[in-house]
Order: structure tokens, then sequence, then C-alpha cells
């Protein structure tokens, strides 16, 4: 079984995965991606994977786990945690550590091989996002799970090994410290403003224009401020909420647009680009937070972290967010 280990110093959570890879030669790097071939996530192949958890657009006269389906979202074959179980918090002298207790899953953003996240139509990503939201409400009501992390790992260097579109969540025993950072800085705001900072930053960067990559009615996609890598990008909701599943349906429609209409400008300044985006939301069971504002944020995969930036915590960015938004603007328009 897994297990997640406290760092006592920096009070960090980590995973030890021993399943996952237990012998020096599996750390070789190789290449990750296998085109062509056997394609666990595609149609007719469902044997292959757990049994799903969830699926759209089969026929209801068609069995769970058959060709048919839209959206398919099935437990992670190799998950960096396990759902069953029990915690089993203990001391280990100074140190901390529990059972890797959580779930992970991957949700199949297409049932054709060839599909790409940047190609998919809005139609078939606002699928994908009542998914996220399906899942994050099931999962929710598992009393040990505090969060719920969505993401997306596209291309190699970006950390994917699967070439069939799709995305991930892991559900967590404990708040992952990025989201403890962003509710402690966002709650200190609010204490000295009463305001939530990221409605402020909304605010602000439609007034300026300066970052602000695209928009419509509900949503806007921005180049934050401070970025830890060129073209990362934010997309918010304009009207403050801290939980994306409470987000309704003609919201869902305006965030499948606008996801789409950002990632085919991305292409379009920089085609075939690895990236990662997450999904930050409120945590699990906790009540409606006003000074918190759910986010996805999207990076991609154009510099490398090194030395200085593991050791000191800075990142150094080659791209001013304010010429990379330029960028995708006119790039898009091109």
């Amino acid at each position: 079984m897994p297990e997640l280990r406290k760092d006592p110093i920096l009070g960090r959570w980590i995973i030890i995965a021993k399943e996952r890879s237990r012998r020096p030669t599996d750390f070789v790097i190789r290449e990750q991606i296998v085109k062509g071939g056997f394609c666990p996530l595609c149609p007719g192949n469902e044997n292959t994977t757990p049994e799903e958890v969830l699926a759209y657009g089969r026929n209801p006269s068609h069995p769970p786990n058959s060709p048919g389906w839209e959206i398919r979202v099935v437990p992670n074959k190799y998950p960096a945690l396990v759902i069953e179980g029990d915690l089993n918090k203990e001391g280990v002298g100074i140190y901390d550590k529990m059972n890797g207790i959580g779930a992970h899953e991957v949700i199949v953003e297409s049932p054709n091989h060839e599909d790409t996240f940047i190609n998919l139509s809005p139609d078939r990503l606002l699928y994908v996002f009542w998914a996220f939201r399906d899942r994050l409400v099931d999962l929710g009501r598992d009393p040990r799970f505090k969060y719920v992390m969505v993401f997306k790992n596209s291309g190699k260097d970006a950390g994917a090994s699967l070439e069939h579109s799709h995305s991930q969540l892991v559900a967590l025993p404990i708040l992952p410290r990025m989201i403890v950072s962003e509710l402690d800085g966002s709650l200190s705001y609010y204490k000295y403003k009463e305001r939530c900072i990221f409605c402020d930053i909304i605010r602000q960067e439609l007034r300026e224009e300066i970052r602000v990559v695209c928009e419509n009615d509900h949503f806007v996609t921005i180049m934050p401020f401070a970025p830890r890598s060129p073209f990362e990008m934010w997309i918010l909701p304009k009207k403050h909420s801290s939980s994306y599943i409470t987000t309704d349906d003609v919201s869902f429609i305006a965030l499948a647009k606008i996801f789409s209409e950002t990632m085919k400008r991305l292409d379009a300044c920089i085609p075939d680009v690895p990236y990662n985006f997450v999904l930050h939301g409120a945590p699990m069971h906790s009540e409606p937070l006003d000074y918190f504002h759910w986010h996805f944020e999207i990076r991609p995969k154009l510099t490398t972290t090194a030395g200085f930036e593991w050791g000191s915590g800075f990142y150094i960015n080659p791209m001013p967010p304010e010429d990379a938004a330029v960028y995708m603007r006119e790039a898009f328009e091109k």
C-alpha cells in the first residue's frame, strides 16, 4: 500500500508509491508515449481497464464497460493512492505517516484516439467539465477525503504516458500545500480589505486589459502578474464562487467555450506545446468561502525547473506576461 509521509521541517506531505517502481532501472529515461499500437483507453478495450465509475453517452440498453460511450471515467490502473483501507495515522519517532488512502481516476475525454484536448469541440468539453463536477460530488461524500485535485498532463514533457487524450484526478486525505498557501494568502487579504483578492484581480485585469487573453460574459482568461513560466494562464469565473461544483449549466457552457478558445489561441501561438492544467477550488466539505475563488491554471511546459528553482523556490521566467498576452491575442487573429 502507498504511504503518505510528512516532512517534519516544511510540513509538506510526500506520497511514497512503491508499487509504481521497484528497481533502479525503472528510473531510466525512455520515450514514454507510445504512438500507435494497442491503446487501453480506446472503445473495444474496456476490459483492459478497471471497471468504470462514470460514463456519458452510451445507450441505456447497453451494459457498463462496453463501447458506445462519449466520456468514460475509470480508476487508474497504477494509482498513486488506493481507496480501500483506513488512514492509520502513526508516529515513527519524530516522523508522521499514514496509509496512502485516496482515489486516482482517469477521465477519458473522447472515444476517438486521434482527438486532442485543444481540438475538442465546446460541446465535448462540456461533457469533460460535467465529468469533473460529478466525480467531485461523488468523492466528496467520502469523509476521508479533504481535497480532490483535477489535472491534465498533455505531452511527454508534461508527464503524459498515454497518447489518448485524458485528464486525471486524485482524491487526498489532506490538503495540498499549494492549496493551503492559496487559502492562507487569500484569507489574509480578505481580513485586511474585506474583499476577495481574486475578484480584485479580475476587476483590475479587465480594466487595464494588458494581461487579458480573452473573455466572455461568465469567464476571463488572464496571464497572471507573476507567472512561474512563459504563457502561464488562469481561467476564472467573473462571478465570485469558491466551489467548482456549484457552477450552473449556463456557466458550464461558457466555461467550455472560453477553455476551447484559450487552448486554440495557445496552439496558434505555440503549436503542439506540452502543457499541464489544474483545477483549484475550495476543500471538500467546506462552506462557501467569501475569500477564495475557484479557477483553472494552465502552464505550458516551456522552461526547465533546475537547481536554482529547486533550491530557492524562485522561478525564472524569460517572457513578461504582458508580452505573452499580446502574442496570444495576435497569433489567434492571424
